[in-house]
């Protein structure tokens, strides 16, 4: 039997993350949530003490990443994910207040899967949560290479 997945929420706005995780626990989605209030904390925990990533393989992890922090952007963040050897397969899914175009486009060209735009209607949000929970009960999210 596989892991369950682990999200990290990487969500400098207190606000923001305690609606984020009120509406996927409202949604009936129970995975632990590990939050992040900055990029650098959020690096070290996936990257790990040697800095590889390594320290999360046979992991399966779901990053939702706010691309406006006070010490780096998401798209640095989702840039070093996606090139790792033992994060890339993890699901990224952007919630920002950012709506423009390029940087949507910029966002997906990295690697993410799913990019929403906060303020995040609610009946959306626990729609697209409630079907990561389903996604979550009947497929294997891929795991970290070896």
């Amino acid at each position: 039997m596989s892991k369950p997945v682990t999200i990290i929420m990487i969500e400098d706005d207190e606000g923001h993350a305690r609606l984020i995780e009120r509406n996927i626990r409202r949604s009936g989605v129970n995975n632990e949530i590990i939050p992040f209030t900055n990029g650098t904390d959020a690096l070290t925990y996936l990257f790990g003490k040697d800095s590889t990533g390594n320290d999360h393989k046979g992991e399966a992890l779901l990053i939702l990443l706010d691309l406006n922090l006070p010490d780096m952007t998401g798209i640095d963040i989702l840039r070093k994910v996606k090139e790792n050897n033992f994060l890339k397969c993890a699901p990224v899914v952007v919630l920002t207040t950012t709506d423009d175009a390029h940087e949507i486009k910029r966002c997906y060209e990295l690697g993410c899967n799913v990019y929403i735009t906060k303020p995040v209607n609610y009946e959306s949000f626990a729609n697209a949560i409630r079907q990561l929970g389903l996604f979550f009960s009947v497929i294997q999210v891929p795991q970290a290479a070896t």
